[in-house]
């Protein structure tokens, strides 16, 4: 019931209708004891972001903290879903150089298994699980050519190996 209380009351706010209106609806006197009265009821439709298990309390703070925690909540999933997509546009070119490069770096089993996974999933990487995946490969490959060494790899073979290092790094 309190849930949809809440929505209608978030209904008619968003058509403009004042917390002096909507206070004998609430069942209150004053137009800030209808505002409060609204945050009472959305916490009903809450979860605690501190205590899952837990209810939101039903006090107005309670209700402002707990929407400021969800908000902050989605903001760092978002620019972490940013950074990831971020890393991935640099990831990618690294990449498929030391795909281009492979003859020239693919001289140890573990290097030659690395490549190949990039290989797979290089060219259908779409999603963040791909990004990250890849991102695994790519420093699998940096480090298996660390422990080789480079003595027989060309010029661009050393500066793909070297941009591979820098990307994942950084």
């Amino acid at each position: 019931m309190d849930v949809h209380q809440a929505r209608a009351v978030e209904d008619a706010r968003a058509a403009n209708a004042e917390w002096a209106e909507l206070a004998p609806a609430l069942a209150v006197k004053a137009p800030s004891a209808a505002y409060n009265k609204a945050l009472r009821l959305r916490a009903a439709a809450m979860h605690n972001p501190a205590q899952p298990d837990r209810p939101v309390r039903r006090t107005p703070e309670a209700v402002l903290l707990a929407e400021r925690e969800a908000a902050a909540k989605i903001a760092a999933e978002r620019r972490a879903e940013e950074e990831a997509t971020r890393r991935h546009a640099l990831m990618t070119p690294v990449a498929r150089r030391l795909l281009e490069h492979r003859a020239d770096l693919d001289d140890d089993d573990d290097v030659t298994f690395w490549l190949d996974q990039i290989e797979a999933v290089l060219p259908h990487c779409e999603t963040p699980t791909q990004f990250v995946s890849l991102g695994i490969y790519v420093k699998a490959v940096a480090r298996g050519l660390q422990k080789g060494g480079m003595a027989q790899a060309s010029e661009d073979a050393q500066a793909a190996y070297e941009g591979a290092v820098a990307v994942v790094s950084a």
